[in-house]
């Protein structure tokens, strides 16, 4: 892999990191969401391609207090755990929106030329 091969690799792995907490955020913010649900749509995005990816994210996002999860019975196979936004989770996603939008906003304008 050449050089710049190698820093598009880098830049967009970087970017995809930098959107993955905002969305799993967007995907529990209007209730109880299955680990599978918010793979599938994350996948569905083409913002994951590994669940190695998301667990860590979940686990340190319900340590910190942002999400919560609870264990359900299913009637297909093993209990089945679902996320949610706590409060603070709910407060963190509307900062992360205004965030997003302002940059979305500004790469915009530079895209267009200077301002």
């Amino acid at each position: 892999m050449d050089e710049s091969s190698e820093l598009l690799n880098q830049s967009e792995t970087q970017m995809r990191k930098g959107m993955l907490t905002y969305c799993v955020l967007l995907l529990c913010k209007d209730g109880k969401v299955y680990s599978s649900e918010i793979i599938r749509e994350l996948r569905a995005a083409e913002l994951i391609v590994v669940e190695g990816t998301l667990y860590p994210l979940l686990s340190r996002l319900a340590r910190d207090k942002l999400m919560a999860y609870e264990w359900q019975e299913s009637g297909q196979g093993p209990p089945r755990k679902y996320y949610w936004l706590t409060e603070d989770g709910h407060a963190l996603l509307k900062t992360l929106q205004t965030t997003y939008h302002r940059l979305h906003t500004s790469v915009q304008r530079l895209e267009k030329g200077k301002s």
